[in-house]
């Protein structure tokens, strides 16, 4: 009896699954859905955060006296912001907004602030304060040692 072969998959099948499969790797494939001509640049401070941070923790990421009452600071290196909206009250979120996923660059008057869509979040719990992003950012784990803030990875 002959062997039967199975068909081969046709040229748009061949380029589906391959796209599939980078996909599912995680190498480098960016939708573009949510870009819009005011979206800041990759690699200005509103960078968008496409790839993961690499330092493990616990990793010193400010002192104290980079964090203002109510102001922040951002530690580009891990993509955490933290925050002090009292005296002697530090919070951490992530950096990176939910809605398009780029970096946030500031904090003032206990707001944290996103370039690339005006997204605005509480720097008191993380809640969006203002759209278009819908999901607040999500807290980071830290602890105070003296000056140091220290982020638990």
């Amino acid at each position: 009896m002959a062997e039967k072969s199975l068909p081969s998959p046709d040229r748009r099948t061949l380029l589906r699954t391959t796209a599939l499969g980078v996909a599912a790797a995680g190498v480098g494939v960016t939708a573009a859905a949510c870009s819009s001509s005011n979206s800041v640049p990759e690699g200005s401070n509103g960078t968008t955060a496409s790839t993961q941070a690499t330092a493990t923790g616990p990793v010193t990421i400010a002192t104290t006296s980079e964090v203002p009452v109510g102001g922040g600071s951002i530690n580009q290196d891990v993509r955490v912001v933290v925050t002090q909206p009292t005296s002697g009250e530090f919070k951490a979120f992530t950096a990176v907004c939910t809605h398009a996923h780029c970096t946030v660059v500031s904090v003032t008057n206990n707001v944290i602030q996103c370039p690339c869509h005006g997204s605005q979040f509480s720097a008191k719990d993380g809640s969006v304060l203002t759209g278009p992003a819908a999901q607040p950012l999500a807290p980071e784990k830290i602890t105070v040692k003296g000056a140091d803030v220290i982020w638990e990875s």
